[in-house]
């Protein structure tokens, strides 16, 4: 039975299960196929939803996690959200602590969830709408010392490893079942690294000639060994500037795609006017993504990507006009 066939007993429970659709408009003019998860239709409107359901499922069966103790994670946001939603859910209370680069709209979602936010100010001379590593790395420090003080559970996304099981187990199988397991590519943009990692696993365990691609903000891409000489730039939820994230096995990588702050925010644009999808800055860059792959070595065939979070969460910045 469907979760669409019964009363579910928690909003946990709606988690998943998220529809695969032929961007058949877009596509067209592209000579292939582009298969978009709707990720954004997940309770939390992120496909964080599942990292956060697979974590603290974990360290409850682990005994990390005791009725009252509380969960603390940095997060643009989405992970927060999903989060909040999960903790509320299960009774355990729950700290965000995100940079103020990210959208407002973001933190006013996990307080009205029942989390407690903590904005930590950006690095000297940042523009808010644009978090670098640097200021990834102060959020660190203050949800590190939040841990301590409260002896509080660390969620840890970038190297706990059901973060990356959330996908291998779930998103990647769901996609396999969706196609019947025929689709040629698969590419993501990467934030922590969880959905590409597990994803591309997964798929690649499926069958081993499906291509995976890390997609990376031009200027940023330091997973291609590039230097880094945009590191505020707009697609936030990822390109971080890390040179390795422990949940990508770069054996599963056979490309790297950056895309641009200008092809992100177009191709999110074209996803709502013409496919009526309202995806945020990730599912833009990874449409672009997958555009740049129909164009070069997947010519006239079929792509898999993500929308990873909703456009709802992005209404005060400039990635839809006013």
């Amino acid at each position: 039975m469907s979760r669409s066939d019964r009363v579910l007993a928690s909003i946990v429970e709606a988690i998943g299960d998220t529809p695969l659709l032929e961007l058949h408009r877009l596509a067209d003019q592209l000579g292939g196929r582009v298969l978009a998860k709707l990720e954004y239709l997940n309770p939390g409107f992120s496909k964080k939803d599942r990292i956060a359901r697979e974590i603290i499922a974990e360290a409850e069966t682990a005994g990390d996690l005791r009725p009252g103790r509380t969960v603390v994670e940095l997060t643009s946001g989405n992970t927060g959200t999903g989060l909040a939603l999960v903790c509320r859910a299960k009774g355990y209370p729950c700290v965000c602590v995100m940079s103020r680069g990210n959208s407002p709209e973001r933190a006013r979602m996990m307080r009205a969830l029942g989390a407690e936010v903590v904005l930590v100010e950006q690095v000297p001379g940042a523009t808010s709408g644009q978090v670098s590593g640097d200021d990834l790395a102060l959020v660190e420090e203050r949800t590190q010392q939040i841990v301590r003080e409260r002896d509080a559970f660390r969620v840890d996304q970038f190297v706990r490893e059901a973060s990356a099981l959330a996908h291998s187990r779930h998103t990647a199988q769901e996609i396999i079942r969706q196609t019947g397991g025929d689709f040629d590519a698969f590419c993501d943009f990467v934030g922590t690294g969880g959905s590409f990692g597990g994803c591309a696993a997964a798929m690649k365990a499926h069958h081993d000639d499906i291509l995976c691609y890390v997609v990376e903000p031009q200027g940023a891409a330091t997973l291609a060994g590039e230097a880094v000489t945009k590191p505020h730039h707009k697609i936030q939820g990822g390109g971080y500037c890390r040179a390795e994230l422990p949940l990508i096995d770069t054996a599963l990588v056979d490309g790297y795609l950056t895309v641009t702050d200008e092809e992100t925010i177009a191709w999110a644009r074209r996803l709502a006017e013409i496919e009526g999808v309202f995806g945020g800055f990730s599912g833009g860059a990874n449409v672009a993504a997958a555009a740049q792959l129909l164009a070069g070595p997947c010519r006239g065939k079929t792509i898999v990507t993500l929308i990873c979070d909703s456009g709802l969460k992005y209404l005060s910045t400039d990635l839809w006009p006013q």
